[in-house]
């Protein structure tokens, strides 16, 4: 872990042109270096109260580098609990860089990736639920994930996990002062208010539990992946849900080689849509492996729209491409019914939907189709959603307080000991969620999906 006593600096906004830069510097020396680069009227940056604005030039060996506003913020009452000072100038790659180098003369290191977030996080602003949802509410594709994230940096997720938290270590309190004890025998009402305790802490787990598919949709994406043989349809049925000619469209079979992802939002929900190679054999190693990361999709897909020529009778590598495929996230798409329907076979376990793509025909049902398997009707209820790192937290509390309850329940006392290590565990895991237990592996892979600026 970097010393959190240095001071650093990096630039905030993206890279590229636009109206305004921002450079930002966190520390204990950040008021002392914008005194000797930043020119204004009196009195000192140091010298005025915060929060303030201020208007001047940054000056570097004596040139002007550019005009800029200083917003100054003094400790506790920033983003990191540390004095920040903030450079506004002229939107751009070179003053923005300039002022970077002027500020870095003063013996301040550049950023890391999230660092200013992970020192809000570290002097107490925030914990680490409210962390995540920062990188949450950047990196968000839509309104919905936006939402769901700002309610989690609101804290709601926060109060739930404390909630859990509490009651868990309330429950592990009670069972060390029974300990104390143990040469006594336990009353009934004691064990059995512990028990309802964390029977009531496991109800809460698995209703927090159930909005990872939530979590999974609106912060990754829902993966639908376009598979079939080859000229089946797959690449236009690409081109008119996304409502443009994204990919090459042609009469050859196999012009479609590799995978290919674009972004399609649907009500609010964000749809990693894939095109991919037609399933069929063939000699050529390319298009082999076209068809391996064809399947690799399949498998991983949250929705799979499998497309069929429907004037074509169906013939062996259909029925076996059918046969793999899971009815629960399949989708079959009868394409081209304008030129016959040659499909005799019946697909009682698959939903099926009747299209001629190239007319646009049938794409809103498809469209309509792929929503009703993602169930997103649900996703209106939660006022936060779990991560994949909150379920992994989540599911092994939950299996040691299983195992907790059940020695409990029990007539030997002598395994309370054991339960009580059970429930300490779970409880650790409720810890590294929120954050009031870390280490620095923990915390690098959280932060460094930030970029450097935040």
């Amino acid at each position: 872990m970097s010393d959190i006593s240095d001071t650093i600096a990096a630039i905030s906004n993206a890279p590229g042109e636009g109206g305004i830069a921002i450079i930002r510097v966190s520390g204990p020396k950040s008021l002392s270096i914008v005194d000797k680069i930043f020119k204004c009227s009196p009195p000192l940056p140091s010298e005025r109260k915060s929060p303030a604005v201020v208007y001047g030039h940054i000056i570097s060996e004596g040139t002007t580098i550019d005009e800029s506003l200083l917003l100054i913020m003094r400790a506790p009452h920033s983003y990191t609990r540390e004095d920040v000072v903030e450079f506004h100038c002229h939107g751009g790659t070179i003053s923005a860089r300039k002022i970077l180098r002027a500020v870095l003369q003063g013996k301040i290191r550049l950023a890391e990736p999230g660092e200013f977030t992970k020192r809000a996080f570290i002097n107490g602003r925030i914990d680490l639920l409210q962390a995540e949802a920062v990188m949450d509410l950047i990196s968000a594709q839509t309104d919905r994930g936006a939402t769901l994230a700002m309610e989690q940096l609101e804290g709601n997720l926060s109060h739930s996990f404390g909630d859990i938290y509490n009651n868990i270590l309330g429950s592990c309190a009670d069972l060390e002062a029974a300990l104390d004890f143990i040469e006594e025998e336990l009353p009934d009402s004691f064990m059995t208010a512990v028990i309802q305790r964390l029977a009531d802490v496991l109800k809460k787990i698995d209703s927090m539990l159930s909005t990872w598919d939530e979590g999974h949709i609106l912060r990754e994406g829902a993966l639908v992946v376009i598979s079939g043989k080859p000229n089946a349809g797959k690449s236009t049925l690409l081109n008119a849900l996304l409502g443009r000619d994204r990919v090459i469209v042609s009469p050859i079979p196999g012009t479609t080689r590799d995978v290919i992802e674009e972004l399609l939002v649907i009500d609010g929900i964000p749809i990693r849509l894939v095109d991919t190679a037609g399933l069929r054999s063939s000699e050529c190693t390319l298009e082999q492996e076209g068809v391996r990361r064809a399947k690799n999709q399949i498998e991983k897909a949250d929705i799979n729209l499998h497309i069929i020529d429907s004037s074509k009778a169906l013939d062996d590598d259909d029925y076996k491409n059918i046969a793999s495929l899971d009815p629960k996230k399949t989708i079959i798409v009868f394409n081209k019914i304008d030129l016959g329907f040659k499909v005799i076979s019946t697909f009682k376990n698959h939903e099926t939907i009747q299209a001629q793509v190239s007319a646009n025909k049938g794409v809103v049902n498809i469209k309509l189709g792929i929503m009703r398997k993602l169930n997103v009707s649900k996703y209106n209820v939660h006022r936060f959603a779990i991560s994949e790192r909150h379920k992994q937290l989540l599911a092994a509390s939950r299996s040691d307080l299983v195992e907790a309850i059940e020695m409990l329940k029990s007539s030997d006392e002598s395994l309370v000991v054991i339960a009580a290590s059970k429930i300490k565990s779970a409880l650790d895991n409720i810890a590294q969620a929120i954050g009031r237990k870390y280490n620095q592996e923990l915390l690098n892979s959280i932060f460094t999906r930030f970029c450097i600026g935040k």
